[in-house]
């Protein structure tokens, strides 16, 4: 069973940085995708990014393009989001994703971590 972990999220103002943290436990880490999503008050749970493995493909959601970064340490089993030039629309609550066979935009991911909120005023 695979144990997800956020932290690192937050109050910010517009234009801020954050970097999200995921560390996870119980599985084999860099054989598992990653993904980001994230959910706004109101709003259904979004996409953000996903890497399919450790130093496999990436893809980020097009609102989210050139201004996030996805990037992992196997070492200590900790995905990161790097965010940049945040907006009060990144407002939400982030979560961290992991599976052993599906890799995608979905929510089809096994494992979930409990979220880490982002706020970003404006």
């Amino acid at each position: 069973q695979v144990q997800l972990v956020e932290s690192g999220g937050g109050l910010v103002q517009a234009g801020g940085s954050l970097r999200l943290s995921c560390a996870a436990s119980g599985g084999t880490f860099s054989s598992y995708a990653m993904g980001w999503f994230r959910q706004a008050p109101g709003k259904e749970r979004e996409f953000v990014v996903a890497n399919r493995r450790s130093g496999g493909s990436t893809m980020y959601a097009d609102s989210v393009k050139g201004r996030f970064t996805i990037s992992r340490d196997n070492a200590k089993n900790t995905v990161y989001l790097q965010m940049n030039s945040l907006k009060p629309e990144d407002t939400a609550v982030y979560y961290c994703a992991a599976s052993r066979e599906y890799w995608g935009t979905k929510d089809e991911y096994d494992y979930w971590g409990q979220g880490t909120q982002v706020t970003v005023s404006s």
